[in-house]
């Protein structure tokens, strides 16, 4: 069905996109994604560099008529999140992603998409390659390591852009146009412990949840999804109250940035306490059920006997790890007090792991405001060093502050009233975009965000609307032909 993308209208984008999705381009890893747009733009006759930390940068000269106008940077970001189902078998660093079309969707099978960001990319190598478009000098910054670090962006030094004007294009609403984000902070704790022998006459299981949602950790926190990582831990800690159970192996979550979907538990518990023990946690799966089945339908947590495993964690150790995940914030933790329905600040626990004597608990604290990302990140710290944990911070970005007077903002309002009758939604979001940390080595550059319609990012139920493309499509080109002149 992948050819059957490259039908759609705009072909000249969708081709891109489709090209774009077949090049393996993981965070961290965007040797190849970094390669194929050195050679796209090689291929135009285009001035195109890498910078020192890998971002791409490609310069095309203004069409006629339009050489005295300000020179704008399109941007958006190279690598993608990497999410799949289960039972789906796949590899990111060597497959290209596998598209479906569902009505007015494009979507993968079992996996992320890329259109996070990889619609905003397509979008600037269509402007890039096209002949036949309007435009002023362009610079296009193609950004490196977004989802997790966003070390691209930082990397980026003073002076290799001329541009006046920035458009992000990493918005997943087509009717809003970005003006400000939230900053992030990584908190990860570790503990090492000592695995102990599993002791006599005991059985043991295996414990799964599986079909939940998952989605952004700052667009979808504030929708009260299921964090697999504690929905397990409420199990456990019911678990080894009331059954002194023991965990040998655990592990749930992937990225930061991805509300966690999946997690899986060996644990052990005596074996005359088999029966009570099922009846009881299998309530404990049908309240919580009951407790999601609005929001979270497809939840499935399965528990089922396995062979007894050979080690688990010591009870002390697991007591304080397991009341650690049950007292760490997840989820928000304060509304914006100057934005309707903005989350100011937030917290997602990612990912954790024990197993093989190692405790890790991997957690993304996001806010628009400084002072409220430190202090959650220090009640983060304080929560997991009572339960002896090292923590470490890093990874650190800041936010992007609203500007209202933004001359760009303006044109960009005017004119999506002008071609779609009704008004842009102005807003500020809880995700991390790189316009903070770019006007930070550019801090004259006057920044708007925006993009087509994207739901599900940084999960595989990923999609973006076929007609919100050509919409959005349609805004940017007009936009191109609506930027003043340099001496304006």
């Amino acid at each position: 069905m992948s050819t059957e993308v490259r039908k759609l209208e705009p072909k000249i984008l969708w081709n891109h996109f489709s090209d774009l999705n077949e090049v393996p381009r993981p965070s961290k890893k965007e040797e190849k994604v970094i390669q194929f747009m050195v050679n796209f733009g090689k291929n135009l006759h285009l001035n195109t560099r890498v910078d020192s930390v890998g971002n791409v940068i490609i310069t095309k000269p203004a069409t006629k008529g339009y050489e005295n106008r300000k020179t704008i940077v399109l941007q958006s970001h190279l690598d993608m999140v990497h999410q799949k189902n289960s039972d789906t078998v796949f590899d990111f660093e060597t497959q290209g992603i596998n598209m479906l079309i569902d009505g007015d969707w494009v979507t993968a099978d079992g996996t992320t998409l890329g259109a996070d960001n990889g619609l905003g990319v397509a979008t600037i190598m269509a402007v890039l390659s096209s002949d036949d478009i309007e435009h002023p000098p362009i610079e296009a910054l193609f950004t490196i390591d977004e989802e997790t670090g966003m070390t691209g962006a930082m990397g980026l030094q003073r002076g290799l852009l001329k541009g006046e004007i920035l458009l992000n294009l990493d918005t997943e609403e087509d009717d809003e146009i970005d003006i400000g984000c939230a900053g992030g902070i990584d908190v990860t704790a570790t503990r090492w412990y000592k695995e102990e022998k599993t002791p006599e006459k005991k059985i043991g299981f295996k414990i799964s949840i599986t079909g939940l949602q998952g989605g952004h950790s700052g667009m979808d926190i504030h929708k009260g999804l299921g964090n697999a990582n504690k929905i397990m831990n409420r199990i456990l800690y019911h678990g080894y109250t009331n059954f002194n159970l023991q965990i040998s192996e655990l592990e749930g979550g992937s990225l930061r940035n991805a509300i966690p979907r999946e997690s899986f538990s060996n644990v052990v518990i005596d074996e005359t306490l088999e029966v009570s023990f099922l009846s009881e946690i299998n309530s404990l799966i049908k309240i919580i059920k009951t407790e999601f089945k609005s929001i979270e339908p497809n939840l499935s947590i399965d528990i089922h006997a396995i062979k007894i495993p050979k080690k688990v964690i010591p009870i002390e150790v697991q007591e304080k790890f397991i009341k650690s995940i049950y007292t760490a914030l997840n989820g928000v933790y304060r509304m914006s007090n100057d934005i309707p329905n903005l989350v100011e600040s937030s917290n997602n626990i990612a990912k954790v792991i024990a197993k093989g004597g190692k405790i890790t608990i991997a957690c993304l604290t996001r806010s628009s405001s400084e002072s409220s990302k430190e202090d959650v990140a220090n009640s983060l710290r304080s929560c997991f060093e009572l339960s002896e944990c090292k923590v470490e911070f890093s990874g650190s970005y800041p936010g992007w502050q609203p500007n209202m007077d933004s001359e760009i903002l303006k044109i960009a309002s005017s004119l999506y009233k002008k071609l779609f009758k009704e008004e842009a939604s102005v807003v500020a979001c809880h995700a991390g975009l790189e316009c903070g940390i770019l006007g930070q080595n550019y801090p004259n550059m006057d920044m708007i965000s925006f993009g087509p319609t994207i739901k599900g990012a940084h999960s595989p139920d990923e999609r973006v609307s076929i007609s919100s493309v050509k919409k959005f499509w349609f805004f940017l080109l007009e936009i191109l032909k609506k930027i003043p002149d340099s001496n304006a």
